[in-house]
């Protein structure tokens, strides 16, 4: 069985998105600040790779969220679980996502992370009503779709 695994998205602000989706799933956006300090002091990468987010050092081009119970390297703040891992690309969404996240929360809770979800910066594209199920289709602040069930 793989423990460990991540889903990395491309994005044009990966802090913003890691900063999003952790807030969405309830996750720890990673701390990588002591190990960038130890490269930064060994001069192994230049400091126009890293940037200030929340106070700490982090890597300009990379953000990612893991999941609070999972296991991470305390060196490197890296996840070693279920983790979200966001790569800055020049470019912006420009088609559907071939793969998208549904949040299960529930018939009764959905209104409520709906408009959670909205205050975080995501938006409702459209809600669906099938026979096999409801739920309401959103877009992350890029505009990646994922779906509240």
């Amino acid at each position: 069985m793989i423990l460990q695994w991540k889903v990395v998205v491309d994005s044009q602000d990966p802090h913003a998105q890691a900063d999003f989706w952790a807030a969405a799933l309830g996750y720890t956006v990673e701390d990588n600040s002591p190990l960038i300090g130890e490269l930064l002091a060994a001069g192994v990468i230049a400091p126009e790779i890293t940037v200030e987010h929340h106070g700490h050092h982090a890597f300009r081009d990379a953000a990612a969220a893991r999941h609070p119970e999972d296991p991470y390297d305390e060196h490197s703040g890296t996840g070693l679980g279920r983790r979200l891992l966001f790569n800055r690309v020049p470019e912006k969404k420009t088609g559907k996502n071939r793969l998208h996240l549904d949040l299960h929360v529930g018939a009764e809770q959905r209104a409520v992370h709906v408009t959670r979800l909205e205050g975080l910066g995501a938006r409702v594209l459209r809600e669906v009503k099938e026979p096999g199920g409801e739920w309401v289709l959103m877009a992350d602040p890029e505009g990646n779709e994922f779906c509240v069930a």
